[in-house]
């Protein structure tokens, strides 16, 4: 793992594919093929959330993305790092991710500490004000890497120096494509919990991209699997490692929290498409191979069983 640093990831930082009769295939389909993470809300070693050791939850996932997404140009972690922002959950961060062979961006979430996560990761980006956010040119577009985190509160804010750096990033490459990444939801998604701790001053932060060339926003924050368009702009979220809010729309008050299984999700780039998959990385449930034009008795066999052709 290296963190990824500002500037540009050339197409050989982006396509590193397995195995190498691989390479026209992975040229062909992807411009960029990235990894989003969401919600590790991790907690000091021997300590427990939700009856749930977070970094267990994490260990998992890092191994299962390192084994079967190599290839991955660039991973990004949504925000919520750490539950208490605690200088050694970070170090457990810090000491997890060594495992993953792709470039590196973690965000700001609600429940992290600048001074804490800076000290732990000195080498991240940040901008003028001290903000964690950057830009990054990769063969896919710009990826733009903004700090919503509000120092007072659980919602989201973007004030008016960040608003300032997002403006003047979004110019220097006006009329190409563009992703943002961030981890408050700078819009109603419908649903009490997240709405109210959602991006404080939405409005605001969507009239800055009104002209510009925003292909896909993706967030964390709301720890569900949730997709749709904003001011015409596609976006996505995702389930978060440790715990997830359920899905329950007639609860009033307070935050219904659930133990869900956590995902990740895979997102392929493409000059014409954006296509993102979301792994339950977890799932133990019975697997099967079909064949639906073998005969009906051999059409379904266990995986255990199954041989390659």
């Amino acid at each position: 793992m290296h963190l990824a640093g500002s500037g540009t990831l050339t197409p050989a930082d982006l396509i590193k594919p397995s195995h190498p009769e691989d390479v026209t295939r992975s040229q062909k389909l992807s411009q960029m093929k990235i990894i989003q993470i969401t919600d590790l809300h991790l907690v000091p070693t021997g300590e427990h959330l939700f009856d749930n050791d977070p970094g267990e939850r994490l260990s998992a996932c890092l191994a299962d993305v390192a084994k079967h997404h190599s290839d991955a140009g660039l991973c990004v972690i949504t925000g919520d790092l750490a539950h208490h922002g605690e200088r050694s959950a970070y170090l457990r961060l810090r000491k997890a991710l060594e495992v993953l062979p792709m470039p590196v961006r973690l965000l700001m979430g609600n429940h992290d500490d600048r001074d804490n996560f800076r000290n732990v990761f000195p080498d991240t980006p940040i901008d003028d004000a001290g903000f964690v956010q950057s830009a990054l040119d990769t063969a896919a577009g710009r990826f733009l890497f903004l700090d919503t985190k509000r120092s007072d509160g659980h919602a989201g804010l973007y004030c008016a120096k960040r608003q300032a750096w997002l403006r003047a990033r979004l110019e220097e490459v006006k009329g190409k494509p563009i992703y943002l990444f961030m981890h408050h939801p700078p819009l109603s998604v419908h649903f009490r919990p997240a709405d109210e701790l959602m991006l404080g001053d939405g409005e605001a932060f969507g009239n800055i991209l009104q002209g510009h060339s925003i292909r896909h926003l993706f967030f964390g924050h709301v720890h569900r699997p949730i997709a749709g368009s904003w001011q015409r702009i596609p976006f996505s979220s995702l389930r978060g490692l440790n715990h997830q809010v359920w899905l329950d729309f007639e609860r009033s008050r307070g935050i219904p929290c659930s133990m869900e299984p956590p995902a990740y999700a895979i997102a392929f780039l493409n000059a014409d498409a954006v296509v993102i998959h979301t792994h339950d990385f977890l799932d133990a449930s019975a697997k099967y191979l079909y064949d639906p034009d073998l005969p009906v008795e051999r059409q379904v066999v266990p995986m255990a069983r199954a041989t390659e052709p």
